[in-house]
């Protein structure tokens, strides 16, 4: 019998699923980067954590390291496995455990996609908050490894807050339980929070406990054209104050003609330099009423040049669809991405660098920007200019990825929002933090995997 790291894999954990078909080590090996070429070892789907923890142990005796990988919607590298990893696919572990309605926490297993358990929530009555366009592929444990935020972050938050438990599988095979859904913990450090956002690269998240809320309130979106970038902070000013909005967005008129050619409906005869999707409380007449003066109040100072209010549930979902549908209109393009943040008092003259840059550096490609102005999160696109080759291509976005990442270190802001370090940003990862921190970081990925097999070479290399 072969005593190679897979068969001594089956041995151990005979009713474990295992893929090692090219066609699966291909779909599991990567994420939405396309940038690397997968080469994992295999694919192991396990179905519990005791299945989990004795792959790790196998890991750390075959010194083979594990990518944890949810619905890899990733845009960072982050699921990546380019050099012989074992992909550890949470697919089989996507269940809703049970729901404590007392606490209004919700137990559910990490391969269980976002939709899946907004749903869950909606079925008792509640609600979760976090949400983006990826909601139906996305899985938790991968929105815990980021620390997604979306389009409602305003008012909710990032997933930070609504995570009130985790369970941990350490690169070591042990099983944590952090916090265990106590709303009050002053007992030292909560680790909880460490894992949140670590990429995968402290332990595997195993099981989750969700917080819930009440759901929301009525609530109707306005979309307004803007006739230049300044006016963007001016617009939103005015509905930060006068409205209770719960998602600010804006896009260009390069990403709106891209998502209107991939079957979304513009409402405005014209085309505008910008665009403004405001969601806001509509519960009486009195709101809608200072929807509609906030509007008048723009348009007299000429901050905006036309506008539209959802009548119904269904205009309201085609003007979302304006916004969401942005990424996966570009997504055949396969766009070069950045997801950077600043506070918001520093984006219009971020902003402003910015645009400078990008007409300096980028002469021939298409640059798509759209973002959460109400958190400060951008996201770039650069669309490749069909005479350059994708090696030149890669060569130009990297060069101006570091004029960018220099920029956001004046500004103070960070080259990865909600994304991600992943393989793609790890170079610029010292100018988000001092070498003091990721000195820290490092020690503590030593003491949670002191044989580097979590995630091995995201967020930094080698430790």
């Amino acid at each position: 019998m072969s005593d190679s790291p897979l068969s001594r894999l089956r041995q151990r954990l005979p009713g474990l699923h295992l893929r090692t078909d090219a066609g699966d080590l291909e779909f599991y090996g990567r994420d939405w980067t396309r940038r690397w070429t997968p080469a994992p070892l295999a694919i192991a789907l396990p179905s519990n954590i005791g299945e989990v923890q004795e792959i790790v142990r196998w890991a750390v005796e075959s010194r083979v390291g594990i990518v944890p990988s949810g619905g890899r919607t990733g845009l960072s590298g982050g699921a990546v496995a380019a050099g012989g990893e074992l992909v550890l696919s949470f697919e089989r572990m996507n269940r809703v455990l049970g729901l404590d309605p007392v606490d209004r926490l919700l137990s559910v297993q990490p391969g269980l996609a976002l939709e899946a358990l907004q749903n869950a929530a909606r079925e008792q009555g509640l609600y979760y908050p976090v949400d983006f366009a990826s909601r139906g592929s996305c899985s938790i444990g991968g929105n815990i490894a980021t620390n997604a935020g979306g389009i409602r972050v305003i008012r909710y938050g990032n997933t930070r807050e609504w995570i009130a438990g985790l369970k941990l599988v350490t690169g070591t095979g042990e099983l944590l339980d952090l916090n265990r859904g106590l709303v009050k913990n002053s007992s030292g450090y909560d680790l909880r929070h460490l894992v949140i956002g670590a990429e995968g690269t402290l332990g595997l998240v195993v099981e989750a406990q969700v917080r819930l809320t009440d759901a929301p309130v009525e609530s109707n979106v306005m979309l307004l054209a803007l006739p230049a970038m300044e006016n963007l902070m001016q617009v939103y000013a005015a509905c930060r104050r006068d409205l209770g909005i719960s998602a600010f967005e804006f896009f260009t008129d390069r990403a709106r003609e891209y998502v209107v050619g991939h079957g979304a409906t513009d409402p405005f005869e014209q085309v505008h330099p910008y665009y403004v999707i405001a969601e806001f409380d509509a519960t009486d007449e009195a709101q809608r009423a200072r929807a509609v003066a906030v509007f008048e109040r723009c348009f007299g100072e000429g901050w905006v040049e036309d506008g539209v209010i959802s009548q119904s549930s269904a205009q309201a979902a085609a003007l979302w669809r304006l916004r969401e549908g942005i990424s996966e209109s570009l997504a055949p393009l396969k766009p070069y991405k950045n997801d950077i943040s600043v506070r918001i008092s520093a984006i219009p003259g971020f902003m402003q660098a910015m645009r400078e840059i990008f007409e300096c550096e980028y002469p021939l490609h298409d640059v798509v920007w759209f973002g959460h102005i109400g958190d400060g999160n951008l996201h770039i696109n650069v669309i490749r200019d069909q005479g350059t080759d994708e090696a030149a291509f890669i060569g130009d976005c990297e060069r101006v990825t570091a004029l960018l990442s220099h920029t956001l270190a004046r500004f103070g802001g960070s080259i990865s929002a909600e994304h991600g370090i992943g393989l793609v940003k790890k170079k610029y990862l010292a100018e988000t933090h001092s070498e003091a921190e990721v000195a820290i970081m490092r020690g503590i990925k030593r003491v949670l995997d002191p044989h580097g097999i979590m995630n091995p070479g995201k967020l930094f290399d080698a430790v």
